[in-house]
């Protein structure tokens, strides 16, 4: 009891401090807005919760528009539009009311039919806003797209011009301005965006301000005579890394301080995008493509202060609670075991048992609060719950296990015969456990090989499932092996777990391969995979 007391001290001491290092808070530098002052513009959609502009043409209620101005005008006098359709035609009218400017978007598509809607609805427009309307972007990124041919958007652009009285300009990132020359021939002013995390060769956040200024000169080398207005500027606050670009709070909001201090410096005009969370980009993008907001899509709140302090893990209290908690469990379960069964435990199980409570009592937290965040479908939820589900059970599983002296069977004994199968709860639940595991990981690793660009890495669910699986003592063979026996004996692991393993191990390298090692996350879920291959190739077949 004494020893599981200490262990217990030292395990939750370890938690409560690795939580208080993850969710510390940084202090931005001072904000670039001044006293009183206000972002130049932001782009605004008004989508909430399910809400999305890729069904049918349903109008966005324009009491929700309202809303959003009416907290939007608190910082900006200006919002930057990409459409007409869905009710986003209203925005110049409540914007008036509200005292702001409007860069009006309209949609270029591959479908003549529907883009010649949204040139003349926006034409429309700018004749009956011309006070609230500052400039009209015909078309967004629709090069890039490659959806329309170059000639085409100019006749675009020249058309719009001819009936507007405001500046007209087209939206893209800035590669396919140099591409393309001759459209910045038509524009008043040439619109770049610079997405320092979505680059071919991504751009780490703490380099994004000086990644933008060289870009911005670029462009203005290129384009003499021209305004180059940065249309698009942001950093996601959550999702997966991409080489060196990590998406988190802390992130988000050191590179919008830095990139609008450098443009104030160097005068020129920066919009960011963007207003609030949008959770149907996630269908196109993935977790990262739903958190660019200044503001969430749920509760509306801003996710920092301007010049305030910023923290990746600001509920950080309650995640290290829930995983002192956890650690309660594991140990408490092993106690009970112990005391039911009348077995000694010796100090290298309890060390053992201490290890595995601290790295779950640390990890779950993230587990848990990653689930909302990642989950958007049916599917994501039921995947994501199921990895939350194996990382709560694995330490309290293997905890029992340990003290028990139970092994983890193999696959062919839990899926054969039922006269095969472990009569003991915690060894099928070992089992069970296992099967669960090497599914879910499977599955992400294959993902992650196949089609990478927009999923997330497990990593922390990983790792509080496969630890404790890693430090389950193995059984002992009866008659001791020399080292060149017991690895022939590794490398006759029954069929399955072989199959699997050999699969975790090739998704493994190649992943880190494919990512960098500047992906820390791709780094972290790989080494996880790897003890999981190496844990599995631990299995003995079913005798017989």
């Amino acid at each position: 009891m004494g020893i599981a007391t200490a262990f217990f001290a030292i395990a939750a001491a370890a938690i409560a401090t690795a939580w208080a290092w993850l969710g510390a808070t940084v202090q931005m530098p001072p904000s670039p807005l001044g006293a009183g002052g206000k972002l130049y513009c932001v782009s605004y959609t008004p989508f909430r919760g399910a809400q999305t502009p890729l069904g049918p043409d349903v109008p966005v209620d324009p009491r929700q528009i309202d809303e959003d101005l009416a907290q939007l005008k608190h910082i900006t006098d200006c919002v930057r539009t990409y459409s007409v359709d869905h009710g986003l035609d209203q925005i110049a009218g409540i914007a008036k009311r509200h005292g702001m400017k409007v860069l009006q978007g309209l949609w270029l598509s591959n479908l003549p039919e529907l883009s010649r809607k949204q040139v003349g609805t926006a034409i429309t427009l700018a004749q009956q806003f011309p006070d609230v309307i500052a400039a009209v972007i015909v078309g967004n990124e629709v090069l890039l797209r490659g959806e329309m041919a170059a000639p085409d958007l100019v006749r675009t652009i020249r058309e719009v011009k001819a009936q507007v009285a405001m500046p007209v300009t087209y939206a893209d990132v800035w590669e396919f301005w140099l591409r393309y020359r001759d459209v910045a021939s038509v524009v008043d002013f040439v619109t770049i965006h610079i997405l320092p995390y979505w680059e071919d060769f991504p751009i780490p956040a703490r380099n994004a301000a000086a990644h933008v200024d060289a870009i911005h000169a670029q462009m203005v080398r290129a384009f003499p005579g021209k305004d180059v207005f940065v249309g698009e500027f942001g950093w996601p606050s959550a999702g997966r890394m991409r080489e060196g670009a990590l998406p988190s709070p802390v992130n988000q909001a050191r590179s919008m301080h830095e990139v609008l201090d450098h443009a104030k410096r160097e005068n020129y005009r920066v919009n960011l995008i963007e207003a609030y969370d949008q959770p149907w980009k996630r269908r196109l993008e993935g977790t990262v493509g739903g958190h660019w907001g200044l503001f969430d899509a749920y509760q509306r709140e801003p996710k920092f202060a301007w010049g305030g302090l910023v923290s990746n893990h600001p509920h950080w209290p309650w995640q290290a609670a829930g995983g002192v908690g956890l650690a309660t469990i594991i140990l408490a379960s092993a106690l009970a075991v112990r005391r039911r069964i009348g077995t000694a435990v010796d100090t290298s199980c309890w060390l053992r048992i201490g290890t595995i409570a601290i790295v779950a009592g640390i990890l779950i937290g993230w587990t848990v609060a990653n689930v909302p965040v990642e989950s958007l479908t049916v599917a994501d939820w039921l995947r994501n719950v199921a990895w939350a589900a194996t990382a709560l059970t694995s330490p309290v599983v293997v905890a029992v296990a340990a003290v028990s002296g139970v092994t983890a069977p193999c696959f062919a004994q839990m899926l054969g015969r039922a006269a095969h199968r472990p009569r003991e709860l915690a060894a099928l639940a070992l089992g069970v456990l296992l099967i669960a595991l090497a599914v879910l990981s499977v599955q992400a690793a294959l993902g992650l090989v196949f089609d990478p660009r927009y999923r997330d890495f497990p990593f922390a669910p990983l790792t509080a499932a496969t630890v404790p699986l890693l430090l389950l003592k193995k059984a002992k063979p009866a008659v001791k092996a020399s080292l060149l026996a017991r690895w022939k004996q590794r490398l006759q692991a029954p069929a399955a777990e072989s199959a699997i393993a050999a699969t975790l191990t090739a998704s493994a390298v190649y992943i880190i391969c494919n990512e960098s090692l500047a992906n820390w996350q791709a780094i972290w879920f790989s080494t996880a995979l790897l003890a999981l291959a190496f844990t599995l190739l631990q299995a003995r077949g079913v005798p017989g």
